[in-house]
């Protein structure tokens, strides 16, 4: 069986989460006994991917990798072609879209048709950093013709989580029997050996991912001021991975940290006291695995995809009551760990979404399709 795959968001961004996940599905397609992995993308011409993707001949640039025009010449100019070229049995679309446009009957026929859908937030709220103005909506209306188009064509929909399934049935109901759940891969003996030196405090808690308004930030922020100012000796400082022009105003006392590789992450999640996780919606929570992989305790709010994918016993929050996140605040501030929050019992959960149990799924999901 020859599986393409579309790494494009690696390229783009690979120590974003859909960037890891295009890299982990990739490295276990390609240790499948009887499979050739083929991954496709495009980049400048010194980057290290087009020595061994499959890239169109005109280069990109990274920046422009994932705007509308830049992805349409990819999809209709190039993929077509390529996969019919290099004959696919199987393509992998990892980024919510992506998948070719402009098939024929034969090559649409040719070749089995994946699309993974991390979540549809682009189809309910405003994402990232862009801006309110024309440019944004027409970005906007490309995404989302783009994802309707891929939906159409793909014969198998993988979603991370039953959430996840839930927001694609909503918006396209004749999906139901397409759909399969593969949940995202945190492989636990990487994130356990990442070590690069930061210049953390001795002492705080953590939370990760701004860029969003559904990342909850302003009002987690919020929340610790009032903890912070009513127990200034008893509440942690707080460090926000990600960057301070996602919020409204920096309180003293926290300090944001962006632009780190995996190593980095890896030891602000081991040396902190707590992740806190205040997202009023995820499709799947990466973050959350991770810090337990690490062996660091989480808090996470309630409801969408955290409601599967928080380890048992963990402390939860509405993600809306500032009163009660407080009141938390200050209990675990003064409380220790319990057993369930053991680095041994926190990793010994996230050895479910350890590379192993990915793999044998991955695999039930590539027989079914050969």
């Amino acid at each position: 069986m020859r599986v393409g795959l579309d790494i494009r968001a690696l390229t783009a961004a690979p120590y974003s989460g859909v960037g890891r996940q295009a890299l982990a599905l990739y490295n276990t397609v390609r240790m499948r006994t009887d499979t050739e992995a083929v991954p496709f993308t495009n980049a400048p011409l010194t980057h290290q991917h087009r020595t061994w993707a499959c890239c169109p001949a005109r280069p990109v640039s990274i920046e422009a990798l994932q705007r509308p025009l830049e992805r349409y010449r990819f999809e209709r100019d190039f993929l077509p072609e390529a996969i019919s070229a290099m004959a696919v049995d199987v393509y992998i679309a990892t980024a919510n879209m992506g998948l070719p446009i402009g098939l024929t009957d034969v090559r649409r026929k040719r070749t089995k048709w994946v699309l993974q859908v991390q979540d549809l937030f682009q189809f309910q709220q405003r994402e990232g950093r862009r801006s309110s103005g024309l440019k944004a909506r027409l970005d906007q209306q490309c995404d989302r013709w783009s994802v309707r188009h891929a939906m159409r064509l793909a014969d198998v929909i993988w979603v991370p989580s039953s959430f996840t399934a839930e927001m694609v049935l909503d918006q396209f109901p004749d999906t139901a029997s397409r759909l399969r759940l593969l949940a995202d891969a945190v492989p636990l003996e990487a994130w356990q050996r990442l070590h690069q030196d930061v210049f953390a405090p001795q002492r705080y808690w953590l939370v990760v991912g701004t860029h969003a308004p559904r990342k909850n930030i302003n009002w987690f922020l919020a929340a610790w001021q009032q903890a912070h100012d009513t127990w200034p000796d008893l509440i942690p400082p707080l460090v926000v991975i990600g960057h301070p022009r996602d919020v409204k105003a920096v309180p003293p006392q926290v300090r944001f940290v962006h632009g780190l590789n995996d190593a980095q992450l890896g030891n602000w999640y081991r040396q902190a006291e707590r992740l806190w996780h205040p997202a009023l919606a995820e499709g799947f929570g990466l973050p959350v695995i991770e810090a337990a992989a690490c062996g660091t305790p989480v808090a996470t709010a309630k409801g969408s995809a955290l409601d599967e994918i928080t380890p048992a016993g963990a402390p939860r929050f509405d993600p809306r009551d500032e009163v009660s996140l407080v009141q938390l605040m200050n209990r675990l501030a003064r409380q220790g760990r319990g057993e369930e929050e053991s680095i041994e019992a926190l990793q010994a959960w996230a050895r479910r979404y350890d590379l192993p149990a990915y793999a044998v799924r991955v695999d039930e999901l590539l027989k079914e399709l050969a």
